[in-house]
């Protein structure tokens, strides 16, 4: 699936928006703005029209933000999800059925759920009953 050089593009600038918001600095700064936007509108006599505006800037500011988190999550969740996928892949003994599990349809995901608690109860018993079994040293 190839994707656009616009889409690219556009990926690139969320990646990079998602970067350098998620630094400390980026959270200093917006601090620092607000604080001096809090002195300058509190100079002023709290003009109606600058709320507005502040306010106007700051709910577009959350939902550009939001599309940006939104976009790097799934990138980050994607990337996890192929590196799972290839240590299963990789190892032997694994369930080559659980590479891309998360397509299945919600019967599958809760049969293949039941399986693992009941495979990790199953353990914890034969570990306990082997614990019992061997006498401790003196």
């Amino acid at each position: 699936m190839e994707r656009s050089s616009l889409q690219q593009r556009i990926s690139r600038i969320l990646q990079w928006v998602g970067d350098v918001t998620s630094r400390s600095g980026a959270a200093a700064l917006v601090v620092g703005v607000t604080l001096i936007f809090l002195l300058v509108i509190s100079v002023a006599g709290f003009p109606g029209r600058w709320q507005t505006a502040f306010a106007t800037v700051v709910e577009s500011i959350t939902l550009v933000m939001l599309f940006v988190i939104q976009h790097t999550q799934y990138r980050h969740q994607i990337a996890l999800q192929l590196k799972l996928d290839e240590l299963i892949r990789s190892s032997p003994h694994a369930d080559d059925h659980l590479v891309h599990i998360e397509f299945a349809d919600e019967a599958e995901l809760i049969e293949r759920e039941l399986g693992q608690i009941a495979h990790h109860e199953s353990v914890r018993e034969a570990s306990a009953d082997d614990d019992e079994a061997t006498p401790l040293a003196p």
